[in-house]
């Protein structure tokens, strides 16, 4: 029972320090004039119910098991997406339950996709909610929480192992704590950063504070229907093109900079692979493009945004890229599965996984050559562990399985097969933006309410990379 009783209390402070998050808004609404019950209802609700457990039950110290954790971190992230999508269903603007659950999803998951048409139509309260929830969930609302946690004498490594389960994983503090606050502090100040270079660009104070918070969580949205480019800025584009690409890194090397280890950094595999897949999928793009825009500063501008929008996963457009040449297109296709960095706030395969797999390949060519040969992969020059190869090429597998089965599901309630596909790989990749129904532009509308709940699961478990759910439906997870 004592131990039933810190579960309970643990899973009342997350929730509670979700629900907090609801007040920039709610305050927002209030003197603006605008409707403050979608975001007073929900945080009351949650603070009457969960408050109590979360203040007073007592319990002792809190030590929870890897089983546990990924217990704990799936329901805080599907109970942050059903209070997420209170204000959006209350809003009064006929947002129906299946959108507001994508909405919310979409948001958390830092996925630009969308169902609403005229964002422009929105209150700002409601923009605002959308930024703050991109941004909360950019870094993970469960290491914001461990972040918070001890005070409460709550500790919280099993909960950041079950979030962040990718293949490069480390704490850079003895105390998970200490390392979730560096993290919430460097991702803090690139955020300030971001917002300051928007407003000298032009932006008003409320569209700065909005797009650096979506920016910074590779969440892509916007408080216009055209996005960034309504600007129509080349310093905004740029800045926008530098701060995605930063925020796709590693955020382990920010601390290795402030500390001064750049060989660290240098020797990083996975900070190398990204740079050059950048290089060389940009140069790519601009030569294909190049005709269409008839200068290399404009190919290069629109090109460089495209190519680090997709590659970390942010999903912004500024230029409707269906329409830009075969060649062009399928680079950036291709990129849509990769993502960004491991330890990073965008989605898709990860590049060290790329970098692994390929690494691999290699090997095994080595060894029909040399098969008394003995051969192993390196990275940040080091040898790599066999079971890093394993995990990886499981978690492959699994990646392109669970994209087939959206697909088809997608495909069955008659949207065109080109569509459910690139829809599935966006939705799994937290990129929200596609090809085909989903090129820059469209919304997610006109997809079933079902196929809608089903995006909303899927972008949940890219964002947790997969293997947080998937153990959940495991036999063995429920025996004790």
């Amino acid at each position: 029972m004592r131990h039933t009783a810190a579960l309970v209390r643990i899973m009342a402070l997350v929730v509670c320090m979700t629900a907090l998050l609801l007040i920039p808004a709610l305050l927002f609404a209030a003197l603006a004039g605008e409707r403050w019950v979608p975001f007073a209802a929900p945080l009351a609700a949650v603070l009457l119910v969960a408050g109590p457990p979360a203040l007073f039950l007592r319990t002792g110290p809190i030590r929870l098991s890897p089983r546990e954790g990924f217990l704990v971190v799936f329901l805080t992230w599907a109970f942050a997406t059903l209070l997420g999508a209170a204000p959006y269903l209350l809003s009064g603007l006929g947002i129906g339950a299946a959108d507001s659950i994508f909405e919310s999803a979409a948001a958390f998951a830092t996925t630009g996709g969308t169902t609403i048409a005229d964002l422009e139509a929105l209150p700002r309260s409601l923009h605002l909610w959308r930024s703050v929830s991109h941004w909360a969930g950019g870094m993970g609302i469960v290491l914001l929480s461990v972040a918070l946690m001890p005070l409460f004498g709550v500790g919280g490594f099993q909960l950041v192992k079950a979030e962040t389960p990718g293949p490069e994983k480390e704490k850079i503090t003895p105390r998970v704590a200490a390392s979730a606050k560096i993290i919430w502090i460097v991702y803090s100040g690139l955020t300030i950063t971001l917002i300051g270079l928007y407003r000298i660009g032009g932006m008003g104070w409320f569209d700065a504070f909005c797009h650096g918070l979506t920016t910074m969580a590779t969440g892509g949205v916007s408080t216009r229907n055209g996005g960034i480019a309504s600007f129509g800025s080349a310093f905004i584009e740029g800045t926008t093109v530098v701060f995605m690409l930063l925020s796709a890194l590693n955020f382990n090397l920010y601390y290795r900079l402030l500390k001064g280890r750049w060989h660290d950094v240098w020797q990083s595999t996975e900070f190398r692979v990204y740079l050059g897949l950048f290089a060389g999928s940009l140069v790519i793009v601009t030569w294909s493009v190049l005709p269409l825009y008839g200068s290399l500063p404009s190919a290069l501008r629109y090109a460089s945004f495209q190519t680090a929008s997709i590659l970390s996963s942010s999903g912004s457009a500024s230029a409707p890229f269906d329409a830009w040449p075969p060649l062009a297109q399928a680079v950036l296709f291709c990129l849509m599965f990769v993502g960004g960095c491991s330890g990073s706030t965008a989605g898709g395969l990860k590049v060290i996984r790329c970098a692994v797999l390929f690494k691999q390949a290699r090997n095994e060519i080595r060894r029909i050559l040399y098969p008394q040969g003995i051969f192993s992969i390196q990275l940040n020059r080091k040898v790599g562990r066999l079971d890093l190869i394993y995990g990886v090429a499981g978690f492959v597998f699994l990646y392109f399985f669970v994209i087939l089965c959206v697909t088809l599901v997608t495909a069955l309630s008659g949207v065109d097969l080109f569509t459910s596909f690139s829809a599935a790989v966006a939705m799994l990749g937290n990129m929200g933006v596609g090809f085909g129904g989903i090129a820059p532009g469209a919304t997610y509308g006109a997809f079933a309410p079902h196929i809608k709940l089903l995006y909303a699961l899927v972008m949940i478990a890219g964002r947790l990379e997969l293997w947080t759910v998937f153990v959940l439906f495991t036999p063995g997870y429920w025996r004790r």
